[in-house]
């Protein structure tokens, strides 16, 4: 059936909102060839966005040409702002943007384990408030959140017995105060994301994504769609049985799975039997740790690292065959090329599957890129809808 007209402009409309986008501000010959429009239905649509407050005029093209310049659409990208938040154990960073996902402002706030969840929550949601305002965002449209645990994508409800208790609340006190879509997310899948759109996958629609950092995850894309699973625990291999531990894991708690065979504790320890030790004593963290080893060729290290990362690539990659996976979090930052490697050498020789392993770009502010960019997203697709 051919579309009614109000379908085709709603289409049409979507189209050059959507190559306004991505290519930047655009003349309405420009739209014209990349739409593949005719000349007054492009008229008509730069007239509606206009009338709607979508696009405007930003410049004249500067072609040496006979005859007046052209006028330059662009989105309006102070029509709406936008915030994510990275919640992590030891606190919180954010960033305030606009429609089109620049930021304008960044903040970030230290907070205790074992915080009380009153106060906690409520300086998270007061340094969000305020860093708006200050930003001019008077009004913030949609707000992304990165937390660590199971996201239920039935109930929202965030879960995990190991988390802080101030985690669970943080969401709920936002949408209290602002009037704000709050968009809750796994950390881990927020850096896949990111490192989809933005990082080393970004030419692949279908891999694997191993978080690792301070704790371990995982995140699977396939055929271009982020898959959470029936619970939203999709990718919770923390808790993967596997050799080397001396234990089991629990529904309570990841210890004796692969968190404790490639968490950043146990890359300490096994730096320490190789006697290496944090370039900076004063802040030892395991990614330095596997950075100084790369840089010094600590091959024996990053050999026995290489061995235990893929034991967790290896049960990821029998199951779904992604053909990539990538290392991502600041230790797959940290370790690069020669870690992914390493992993890929050793993957190899326990799974008959071709795959290829990269290391991410993004490392940590993954999460924090991943949710800026699923509030821009969230945030478009309701104001570019037609009714909006």
């Amino acid at each position: 059936m051919a579309a009614s007209p109000s379908t085709a402009r709603v289409i049409n409309d979507r189209l050059a909102l959507g190559l306004l986008q991505r290519e930047g501000p655009l003349t309405a010959g420009e739209l014209k060839v990349l739409t593949g429009l005719s000349r007054p239905t492009v008229a008509d649509l730069v007239e509606r966005l206009q009338d709607s407050g979508l696009i405007r005029i930003v410049g004249e093209t500067g072609a040496r040409r006979r005859g007046p310049n052209a006028r330059v659409y662009g989105i309006v990208a102070d029509r709406a702002h936008l915030a994510a938040l990275d919640v992590r154990t030891d606190g919180v960073t954010l960033v305030v943007a606009d429609l089109l996902g620049a930021t304008i402002a960044e903040a970030s706030l230290p907070i205790t384990r074992d915080a009380r969840t009153g106060p906690a929550v409520e300086r998270v949601a007061a340094l969000l408030e305020d860093t708006a305002r200050d930003a001019g965002a008077t009004r913030l449209h949609t707000v992304a959140v990165g937390v660590p645990g199971l996201i239920d994508p039935g109930t929202g409800e965030l879960r995990g017995s190991a988390l802080p208790g101030w985690h669970r609340s943080v969401a709920g006190e936002l949408q209290q105060r602002l009037s704000a879509r709050i968009v809750l997310e796994n950390e881990t899948n927020l850096a896949a994301v990111a490192e989809q759109r933005s990082g080393s996958a970004r030419d692949r629609d279908t891999f694997a994504f191993l978080w690792l950092g301070r704790s371990v995850g995982a995140a699977l894309f396939l055929d271009g769609r982020l898959r959470r699973g029936v619970s939203g625990g999709a990718g919770e291999i923390g808790f993967l049985p596997v050799p080397g531990t001396g234990g089991l894991p629990s529904a309570s708690g990841c210890a004796g799975g692969f968190h404790s065979l490639a968490g950043s504790a146990a890359i300490g320890e096994l730096a320490a039997e190789h006697g290496l030790k944090s370039p900076d004593a004063s802040q030892p963290t395991a990614s330095a740790v596997v950075a100084e080893a790369v840089t010094a060729g600590a091959d024996g290290f990053l050999d026995a690292l290489a061995e235990r990362v893929a034991v967790g690539a290896a049960a990821v990659t029998s199951i779904v065959d992604p053909g990539c996976v990538v290392l991502g979090g600041e230790i797959g930052l940290a370790g690069g090329a020669d870690l992914a490697a390493r992993v890929a050498t050793r993957l190899a020789a326990l799974n008959p599957l071709p795959t290829e392993v990269r290391p991410g770009e993004l490392g940590g502010p993954a999460v924090l890129r991943g949710a800026l960019l699923t509030a821009r997203d969230d945030a478009q697709e309701a104001l570019f809808a037609p009714d909006a």
